[in-house]
């Protein structure tokens, strides 16, 4: 498990977070046939100050990986494809990371965890299915930053582009970077 705490002027301990902000690097998109195979968690309070991280590999058959990250999508992410494939030796099985996850919940959330992150319905699908002891402990709200973009982009014609690294831990501070974009249009 890689975590780090964020050094700011208040301890870990003396504030919680209430927003879990995930993203998951899939096989692909479907949680029937396909699996995590990298998992990454920012804990941020409501006002999107970043508290903790999560990092993991997630330990994958090497023949679904062949199999499943094929396509226009895998093709055109090669770069991060083979990257995903190059790690995938260090990785652990879901169960431990999911493990770790709760720990990490455990120590810097409350009661209510709310999971945030973009087009984060796709991720809680993977993670209802992966991870059910996880998905117990959020909440049935979520803030999905895609809603957002959605309006923003058809409605007010703003548009906010973020760099599609497609790794779990860029696209999330890319989702929080996006928020807080979003977020300057109601000061």
């Amino acid at each position: 498990m890689r975590e780090r705490s964020e050094k700011d002027a208040f301890s870990a301990s003396s504030r919680k977070a209430k927003l879990l902000w995930i993203d998951l690097e899939m096989t692909g998109l479907d949680p029937e046939q396909d699996k995590i195979c990298e998992v990454a968690a920012i804990a941020t309070d409501m006002e999107l100050n970043q508290i903790a991280t999560y990092e993991a590999v997630v330990k994958v058959s090497d023949k679904l990986m062949r199999e499943r990250m094929v396509g226009e999508f895998w093709e055109k992410n090669s770069k991060s494809r083979d990257a995903l494939i190059a790690q995938n030796q260090s990785g652990k099985p879901v169960q431990d990371v999911e493990n770790e996850l709760l720990s990490f919940v455990d120590r810097y959330f409350d009661k209510e965890i709310y999971l945030a992150g973009n087009s984060i319905h796709q991720d809680r699908k993977f993670i209802e299915k992966e991870m059910p002891e996880l998905n117990k402990r959020l909440h049935y709200r979520m803030l999905d930053v895609s809603a957002w973009k959605i309006y923003f982009e058809n409605a007010l014609k703003q548009k906010f582009t973020k760099p599609e690294n497609h790794r779990a831990l860029d696209d999330i501070n890319g989702s929080i970077e996006e928020l807080k974009w979003y977020l300057t249009f109601l000061k």
